[in-house]
């Protein structure tokens, strides 16, 4: 199914913005652009406009028209991992980015504008995994969701849920499962009654890999195949295809090492 909103993010039927916490957008910043864009170019058949530059060289990804991720260049002068990053919507960004400083997380880059299209903060939470913050002007984040190619869902892989999941809940008004869940290192975190992110505690195991970090989901129609692309395009196999709650996916590296994951729904 097909999400109901305009290029420009805006809901087509009530005109709102994003809820506050709510997933807005995803970014990749990498060392080599044009790789990335012609490994996901080819992967989920994006196409690529310029975007904002104020962190440097930005392309926006669009299916069909609509925006659906970000794709830019790594500052040389800024200590960030190569990775996919989702960006949470907020009313304010200089009142959310002192909020992640005072419940002991950091900022990283920001706040700052970019251009007319918003005003954005990239932060850290108290346990290091990377996360943003986005504030809209004229562009309220992923245009089209439910199709092959776009952001399905983003959990964050940590060392301990509950801690990590009150920080977010704290700085961005989140209110976990009321029915609780059945395995004490997993929390969903909810807005208004809907879920809208997964936290999963690691344990120590994440010291001797790459730390806490998100990771993404992008739906495809078909994970065989999809997977065979990832191979042939360059990237990774991470972990075996596994069926879960949402539908049948694999976690899988771009050519950079960037993570993120494959979602086959329900059919």
């Amino acid at each position: 199914m097909t999400d109901a909103r305009e290029p420009d993010g805006r809901d087509d039927v009530t005109g709102a913005r994003r809820e506050p916490g709510a997933p807005c957008w995803v970014g990749l910043m990498v060392h080599a652009p044009d790789t990335a864009r012609e490994f996901y170019g080819e992967l989920f058949g994006w196409e690529f406009r310029p975007g904002p530059q104020q962190l440097g060289p930005y392309d926006r990804a669009l299916i069909g028209g609509r925006e659906v991720a970000g794709i830019g260049r790594l500052p040389l002068d800024r200590n960030l991992p190569v990775a996919w990053t989702p960006y949470l919507a907020a009313e304010d960004v200089d009142r959310t980015a002192e909020a992640v400083r005072l419940c002991g997380g950091t900022v990283g880059v920001g706040p700052l504008d970019a251009g007319e299209a918003g005003r954005l903060a990239v932060c850290c939470d108290p346990a290091g995994a990377v996360f943003g913050v986005w504030q809209a002007g004229e562009r309220f984040g992923t245009a089209a969701t439910g199709i092959p190619g776009t952001p399905a869902w983003n959990e964050l892989v940590t060392f301990e849920a509950a801690p990590v999941a009150k920080f977010y809940e704290t700085v961005f008004g989140f209110a976990r499962d009321p029915a609780g869940s059945p395995d004490a290192e997993r929390v969903v975190l909810r807005l208004d009654g809907r879920a809208v992110a997964d936290v999963r505690g690691a344990g120590e195991a994440l010291r001797r890999a790459r730390g806490p970090h998100w990771v993404t989901s992008f739906e495809v129609d078909r994970l065989d195949a999809a997977m065979e692309r990832v191979l042939r395009l360059g990237g990774r196999l991470l972990a075996p295809a596994r069926d879960g709650g949402r539908g049948r996916t694999v976690l899988v590296a771009d050519p950079e090492g960037a993570r993120f994951a494959l979602l086959e729904g329900p059919r």
